[in-house]
C-alpha cells in the first residue's frame, strides 16, 4: 500500500515535470511507459484522476495536461470507466469552461462504450455510467438554479445545453441504460443520488426560457425515469379478436371443474393473460364468451345446472378476484374493462339470443345485477347496459308457448338456491337427536324435482360443497345410535340413513369422491359411507375386487339376512343397523346368485328377494348393485346373464303401497346411481340396463369412443375438427380426456405435438399452440413433465428430426413449450392437484428418478450440478474459460443416443463451474421432478449453443429463449430462466436475434451478485 501511494506521488511529480518542460504527448506518453511499467492497464494507479486532477486546478483547463488524457484515452493506457469514474468527481461547474473540455472528452469515446475485461471490469463500468448520470444531471441542476438566480444568460444556457446533449445521447442507447440498470441493483445509494438530481432538475425546469431546450430535458429525464421499467417494456400484442386458450380453460372449468377452488383457476387466467397479453377487455369478454357458449351447448339435466352456476355464481366471484389481482395494465380502471367487455358482449346478438332461447330468461340482465352487487359495475354502467340489451330483445325470435311460460329459469333458481344452501347447513347442523322428524321434511323436499341438482350445483359452484358433503356425512352416522325405538321412530331413522346415503351417492357420481376424501373426518374413526366409498363403489377409472374381505362380513349376519329377503313380505325396520345391513347385502347377493344358478331359486323367488331389497331403503339396492357391478366384470360374456337381471330387476321402481316416504323422489335418485355404476359393464358387451325412456336424455358425456377404431385416429380426427372450428367445446375435452386416460401421458403428449409439427402455415400453427394449450391443461403437469423431459430432448438430440423443427412448426413448438413450463411451474407447488388428475396413476416421481437419478451411485449431471458452488464461477470471467467454452466438441450422431445419455456424456467436455445457475444458488429443490427437468433441459439448450453444428434445432433454442423474454415477469425470481447455466449467456450473444440489451439482462437473475456480472460482461461486450 505504501507502495502505491509513493507510485501515485511520483506519478504527479512526473505530470509536473512534463508540464514544466512543455513535452509532446507523444514524448509524455514514451517516458511515463518508461519510467511506470504497468500492469494490465494504468488503472491501478487512478492514473485518469491524477491527469484530471492537475487539469482542472485553474479556472479553465490545462490544454497540455488535458492533450496527456486525449492521449492515454486513444492509446487505451486508461479505462473507459476510469475516466468516466474521474470526471464525474468534479464539482466545479462553475467553472464553465472545465465542464464543456470534460463534456468534449466524454464525446471522444462514449459513443463506442465497451469492455471486453473481466466480469469486475464490466460491474465498474456500470457504475462509472451511473456515476457520470448522476453528475450531468447534478450539472442540469445547477444550471437551472443558476437560471433562476440570474436570469437568462447565453454562456449558463449554452452550458445547460451541452449537459442535456451528452445526457440524451447516453440515455438514448439502450446497451447504456441496461449498464445504468445493472449499477442501480449493485449500487441503491448512488440510485438514490440519481433520482433526487431527477427532482431537483424537474423542479428547475420552470426557470429554462428556452421552449426547446425544456422540451429535450424533460425527454431526456423520461429516459432515466425508464431505467427501472426496462423488463416490464412489451411490444404491443397482435390485434385479434378471439383467444382460444381463454375460451378452452373456461370450457374445461365449467365441465369439469366446478368444485375447484377459485384462486387456482384466477392465477391460471392471469398466466394466459400475461403470456399471450391479452387486453383486459377481450379477456373478459372471452370469459363471458365461453361462458354463454357453454350454458347453450350444455346437455339437459344436471349439466344444465352446473354451466348456470358456473356462469351466474362462480365467475362474477373469479373476476372479483380478479379485480384485486395486481394488474399489468396501465391506465384504466378494471371497472370500466368490465363494462368494456360488456359492451362488446352487446354486440354478439346472436350469442345472447341463443342463450335466453335455451335459459328461458333475459341471462345478460341478470348477470348485470350480479355484477353490480359485488361492484364490478357501477350503477349507471349497468343501467345502460341493461337498457341496451332490453332494446335488443325487442327483436329477437322467442319461444313463446304456453309450456315455455311456466318453466322457471335456471338462472334464477340457482340464484335463490345459493342462499338456501346456507340455510339448508345450518338446518343440518343443529340437533335433532329428540326431534329428527323436523330435519326430515327438509331433506324431503331437498328430493323433489331438481331440488337437490340445484343445491348441489349451487353449494359447488360458492365452494360450500365440501361442508355439505361432511354435514351430510354426519347425518348419515346420526341413525346408527339406536335407543328403544317404535316403529315411527325407526321409519325416520331409516329414511335419515337412506336420504343422506343417496345424496352421498349422488354427489360422488355428479362431483367426484374426492368431494368428501379430500378433507378427513374430524373424528379419528372413519365414518361409514367413507369406508364404503373407497372399497365398494364403482367409479369411472376405479376397478374393485368382489372377493375383496369388505364384501365379505360375518357368516352369522349374512345367513340372518337371506333368511329375511327370502321369508318375509316386507323388511322390518324396528333396531335395525343399517350400516351392517348395507355391508352384508353383497354377501347375501351372492348366495342369492349362487343359490338361483345351482336352480335352488326360482326368477320369481329371486324377484321377490330384489323388491324386498328395494322396497323401503334404496341405499340396499344400490349396495347390492354396486357388488354384482364389479362382480359381473370378471365374468365371460355367457356368465354374465343372470347378474344383469338382477341388476335390471334392482333398477325397476317398486310401486308397493307400502312403501315408505318419499320412495318415489328417492327412487329416481337411486335409479339414476345405479345406472351411471353400470353403464361401463353393460356397455363392454352390447347389453341394455332398461329400455330407453321417450325424452329420457343419455348419460352425458360416456362412451364418447368411436368404436372399432384405433385411439390415435380418433384423436387425430378430433383434433383437426377442433383445428377447423377454432375452439374446444366440452365434448371434446371428455373425449380428449378419455384418450390421456386410455393411452397414458406420453402416448397422448407425442401424438398432438405430431399434431403440431405438421403444421406448416404460420397463422395455423399459432392456433395450433393455443388450442393445444388448453387442451393440455387437462393435466399440465403431467403433459408437461413429458413434453420437457422426453420429447424436446429427443428431438432436438436426433439429426434426423431436426428438420420438423423449422419455422413455423418450430417456432410454435418452443412457444408451446414456454407456456406449459411457466404454468406448469408457477401452480404445481400451490396446490392440491385438481379431481379429473387423480384419475392417472402419479408415476412422475419414479419415472424421473430414474430418467435423472439424483444418487451418488449414477453418473448424473445434475448431481454433480448441486455439488458446485458459488466461488467456482470465478471462471466465467477468465480468458481460459472462454477459450474452452469455444472450443467444445462438435454433437455428432453418435453421442446423441438419448437424453439422459447425452448429458451424462457431456459431462467429461465441460467444467462443474459451467453448470452453475441461479437455481442453485437460490436453493431451489431439485428432487422436485419439474425442477429435475427444466435443470436438464437447459443445460441440454447450453450444450446446443455451445456445438459447432448449427441447424434449425438452433433456431428452436432460440425461439424458446425469446418467448421466455416475452413471457417474463419483471423481477420474478420463479422464473424457468434460473435453470439457466450462467455460461450460457455469453454463448447466447453470438446469435444476432438474442445479442440485445434487454434479453441479456431478463435471461439473468439480476437480484445475485454473480447474475448482475454475467449481465454487465455480455451487455459490455455488444
Amino acid at each position: 500500500m505504501v507502495f502505491l501511494r509513493m507510485k501515485v506521488v511520483n506519478l504527479k511529480q512526473a505530470i509536473l515535470q512534463a508540464w514544466k518542460e512543455r513535452w509532446s504527448d507523444h514524448q509524455w506518453a514514451i517516458n511515463i511507459k518508461k519510467n511506470f511499467p504497468k500492469g494490465q492497464t494504468w488503472d491501478y494507479l487512478n492514473f485518469a484522476e491524477a491527469l484530471m486532477e492537475q487539469a482542472m486546478i485553474g479556472p479553465s483547463p490545462n490544454p497540455l495536461i488535458l492533450s496527456y488524457l486525449r492521449y492515454a484515452i486513444s492509446s487505451q493506457m486508461v479505462s473507459y470507466s476510469s475516466v468516466l469514474t474521474a470526471i464525474s468527481k468534479f464539482d466545479g461547474f462553475s467553472r464553465e469552461l472545465c465542464v464543456m473540455s470534460l463534456l468534449e472528452i466524454m464525446d471522444m469515446f462514449c459513443h463506442r462504450l465497451n469492455c471486453h475485461g473481466k466480469a469486475e471490469d464490466c460491474i465498474g463500468l456500470c457504475r462509472a455510467l451511473l456515476g457520470v448520470l448522476v453528475w450531468l444531471l447534478q450539472g442540469c441542476a445547477f444550471y437551472c438554479e443558476k437560471l433562476r438566480e440570474l436570469g437568462p444568460s447565453p454562456s449558463i444556457e449554452a452550458a445547460l445545453k451541452a449537459c442535456q446533449e451528452r445526457l440524451h445521447h447516453l440515455m438514448s442507447s439502450t446497451k447504456i441504460r441496461a449498464l445504468v440498470h445493472i449499477a442501480r441493483l449493485e449500487d441503491q445509494g448512488s440510485w438514490g443520488n440519481a433520482e433526487q438530481a431527477v427532482l431537483k432538475v424537474s423542479d428547475g425546469l420552470v426557470n429554462v426560457p428556452n421552449q426547446t431546450l425544456r422540451a429535450k430535458l424533460e425527454e431526456s429525464l423520461s429516459l432515466v425515469k425508464s431505467i427501472p421499467l426496462m423488463l416490464s417494456v412489451q411490444s404491443d400484442p397482435p390485434v385479434r379478436a378471439s383467444f382460444p386458450s381463454v375460451h378452452a380453460f373456461i370450457m374445461l372449468e365449467g365441465t369439469m371443474n366446478l368444485t375447484g377452488e377459485i384462486q387456482p383457476m384466477v392465477e391460471q387466467l392471469m398466466m394466459i393473460k400475461r403470456m399471450q397479453r391479452i387486453p383486459a377487455p377481450l379477456f373478459i369478454l372471452e370469459i363471458w364468451k365461453a361462458c354463454f357458449t357453454g350454458l347453450i351447448e350444455s346437455p339437459e339435466g344436471t349439466e344444465e345446472l352446473k354451466w348456470t352456476a358456473f356462469t351466474f355464481l362462480k365467475i362474477p366471484q373469479v373476476l372479483l378476484r380478479l379485480k384485486k389481482y395486481p394488474q399489468s395494465d396501465k391506465g384504466q380502471d378494471f371497472v370500466e374493462d368490465v363494462n368494456a367487455a360488456f359492451q362488446f358482449l352487446l354486440k354478439l346478438t346472436p350469442l345472447l339470443d341463443k342463450a335466453d332461447q335455451r335459459c328461458n330468461c333475459d341471462c345478460l340482465s341478470m348477470l348485470l345485477q350480479e355484477c353490480n352487487k359485488l361492484g364490478l359495475l357501477s350503477d349507471p354502467n349497468t343501467e345502460n347496459l341493461t337498457s341496451k340489451r332490453t332494446e335488443d330483445r325487442e327483436f329477437s325470435p322467442r319461444l313463446k308457448t304456453a309450456e315455455n311460460a311456466n318453466i322457471q329459469p335456471n338462472p334464477g333458481l340457482i340464484l335463490r338456491a345459493e342462499p338456501t344452501v346456507t340455510n339448508i347447513l345450518k338446518t343440518v347442523d343443529a340437533d335433532h337427536s329428540k326431534s329428527p322428524e323436523g330435519l326430515l321434511g327438509v331433506l324431503g323436499h331437498m328430493l323433489s324435482g331438481k331440488s337437490l341438482d340445484l343445491l348441489l350445483a349451487a353449494a359447488a359452484a360458492t365452494g360450500k360443497l365440501k361442508s355439505f358433503a361432511r354435514k351430510f356425512i354426519k347425518l348419515n352416522e346420526f341413525p346408527k345410535h339406536i335407543s328403544g325405538e317404535g316403529s315411527k321412530s325407526a321409519s325416520v331413522r331409516a329414511l335419515l340413513f337412506d336420504i343422506s346415503f343417496l345424496m352421498l351417492c349422488h354427489v360422488v357420481q355428479t362431483y367426484g369422491s374426492e368431494v368428501i376424501l379430500s378433507d378427513p373426518s374430524p373424528s379419528g374413526e372413519t365414518p361409514f359411507f367413507e369406508t364404503w366409498l373407497q372399497t365398494c363403489m364403482p367409479e369411472e377409472g376405479k376397478t374393485l375386487n368382489p372377493d375383496h374381505p369388505c364384501f365379505r362380513p360375518e357368516p352369522g349376519k349374512v345367513e340372518s339376512l337371506v333368511t329375511l329377503l327370502n321369508n318375509s313380505s316386507e323388511m322390518k325396520l324396528v333396531q335395525v343397523k343399517w350400516h351392517e345391513i348395507c355391508l352384508s347385502t353383497p354377501a347375501a347377493i351372492l348366495e342369492v346368485l349362487n343359490a338361483w344358478e345351482n336352480g335352488v331359486l326360482s326368477v320369481e323367488a329371486v324377484q321377490k328377494i330384489t323388491d324386498n331389497i328395494k322396497g323401503k331403503v334404496c341405499s340396499m339396492a344400490i349396495c347390492a348393485v354396486a357388488w354384482l357391478v364389479a362382480h359381473v366384470r370378471m365374468l365371460g360374456r355367457d356368465e354374465r346373464e343372470k347378474p344383469q337381471t338382477m341388476i335390471r330387476q334392482l333398477v325397476t321402481p317398486n310401486f308397493a303401497e307400502n312403501t315408505l316416504q318419499f320412495y318415489n323422489e328417492r327412487v329416481i335418485i337411486m335409479s339414476s346411481i345405479m345406472e351411471h355404476m353400470c353403464a361401463d359393464v353393460f356397455q363392454q358387451t352390447g347389453a341394455v340396463l332398461r329400455a330407453p325412456v321417450e325424452g329420457q336424455e343419455p348419460i352425458p358425456y360416456r362412451n364418447l369412443l368411436p368404436a372399432k377404431e384405433p385411439i390415435h385416429k380418433a384423436l387425430s380426427k378430433q383434433f383437426q375438427v377442433v383445428l377447423r372450428k377454432g375452439w374446444v367445446d366440452s365434448r371434446a375435452l371428455h373425449l380428449f380426456e378419455s384418450l390421456l386416460n386410455m393411452g397414458g401421458v406420453f402416448w397422448f403428449t407425442n401424438n398432438l405435438i405430431k399434431e403440431l409439427l405438421k403444421e406448416t402455415r404460420q397463422e395455423w400453427a399459432t392456433r395450433v399452440v393455443e388450442l393445444l394449450y388448453s387442451i393440455f391443461c387437462l393435466d399440465t403437469h403431467q403433459i408437461t413433465l413429458t413434453l420437457l423431459g422426453t420429447i424436446l430432448p429427443n428431438l432436438l438430440t436426433d439429426s434426423a428430426h431436426w428438420h420438423s423443427l423449422s419455422d413455423p412448426p418450430g417456432k410454435a413448438l418452443a412457444k408451446l413449450s414456454v407456456w406449459c413450463a411457466l404454468s406448469s411451474f408457477s401452480s404445481h407447488h400451490k396446490g392440491p392437484l385438481s379431481a379429473r388428475q387423480r384419475k392417472r396413476q402419479r408415476e412422475d416421481i419414479e419415472d424421473y428418478n430414474s430418467l435423472f437419478p439424483l444418487d451418488d451411485t449414477q453418473p448424473s449431471k445434475l448431481m454433480r450440478l448441486l455439488s458446485s458452488n458459488e466461488d467456482e464461477p470465478a471462471a466465467l470471467s477468465s480468458p481460459a474459460s472462454e477459450t474452452n467454452s469455444q472450443t467444445r466438441r462438435c454433437m455428432t450422431q453418435e453421442k446423441l443416443q438419448g437424453p439422459l445419455h447425452f448429458a451424462v456424456k457431456t459431462e467429461r467436455d465441460r467444467s462443474m463451474s459451467s453448470s452453475l445457475s441461479a437455481s442453485q444458488l437460490h436453493t431451489v429443490n431439485m428432487r422436485d421432478p419439474l425442477n429435475r427437468v427444466l435443470a436438464n433441459l437447459f443445460l441440454l439448450v447450453s450444450s446446443i449453443l455451445g456445438s459447432k453444428m448449427a441447424g434449425p434445432h438452433t433456431q428452436f433454442v432460440q425461439s424458446f429463449l425469446e418467448e421466455c423474454v416475452d413471457c417474463l415477469e419483471q423481477g420474478s425470481r420463479g422464473s424457468i430462466l434460473q435453470f439457466m447455466p450462467f455460461t450460457m449467456v455469453s454463448e447466447l450473444v453470438k446469435l444476432p436475434a438474442l445479442a440485445k440489451p434487454r434479453i441479456i439482462l431478463a435471461i439473468t437473475d439480476l437480484t445475485l451478485p454473480l447474475g448482475r456480472r454475467v449481465a454487465a460482461k455480455a451487455i459490455s461486450a455488444l
